[in-house]
């Protein structure tokens, strides 16, 4: 007898006085998840967002679509980047306050070239509360997402509270799956074996989301 015939004696002998079951597995194993876990207000999905934000690390903004283009202003400003990427369907009036030189997501730019961009200026998909999430779809306000990847600093602006959801669940309901999805909690991050913790290594050293109220 070999170690395989005397394992699968040890299992038949343990399910021995276990009463069959004809169920199929997909019946059998219960799914009934929680859509989300507890009962919020908007208000107080939101300031969960940005908590679970900050706790990731992202730096978390908070102003009103008047404002918005001041704020991204003074956050390019602190940087101090030369090129500053924009996606295709970035709203013109989101940068309109901006100095640095825009670089505008192309196919042809190389990651060389991308890699001498310092900042990048997207929107979002949804954002998801309960996880600190922010979920970008490839759509004409986010672009590419080598151009999310390559820059060291991203700003990303969320549309509160229309892209704002609680819960998992109810994002993947917003998501098209067969879109470019990129899921991101937090600026790029990695830990050795010594849980030595470097930021920066597979996309943006600096996240800084801007929750942007009265969308």
């Amino acid at each position: 007898m070999n170690s395989r015939e005397r394992i699968l004696g040890r299992v038949q002998r343990a399910l021995a006085d276990v009463p069959q079951d004809t169920t199929p597995y997909e019946q059998a194993v219960p799914r009934e998840y929680l859509r989300e876990h507890g009962d919020r207000s908007v208000e107080q999905t939101v300031d969960l967002l940005a908590e679970n934000l900050a706790d990731y690390r992202a730096i978390v903004h908070r102003t009103d679509r008047e404002e918005l283009p001041y704020l991204i202003m003074r956050l390019l400003a602190q940087r101090g980047p030369q090129y500053v990427l924009v996606p295709p369907g970035l709203p013109p009036e989101w940068m309109s306050a901006a100095d640095a030189t825009r670089v505008h997501d192309r196919a042809v730019s190389t990651p060389h070239e991308l890699d001498k961009v310092e900042s990048v200026v997207t929107g979002c998909a949804v954002a998801i509360a309960e996880t600190g999430t922010i979920v970008l779809d490839g759509s004409p306000d986010q672009g590419r997402r080598r151009i999310t990847l390559v820059p060291d600093h991203h700003i990303c602006v969320v549309r509160v509270p229309a892209q704002v959801v609680s819960s998992v669940p109810q994002g993947l309901e917003r998501l098209d799956p067969a879109r470019p999805l990129t899921w991101i909690s937090g600026p790029s991050a990695t830990s050795d074996i010594e849980l030595d913790r470097v930021e920066g290594v597979h996309g943006p050293r600096t996240l800084e989301v801007v929750l942007v109220s009265g969308e």
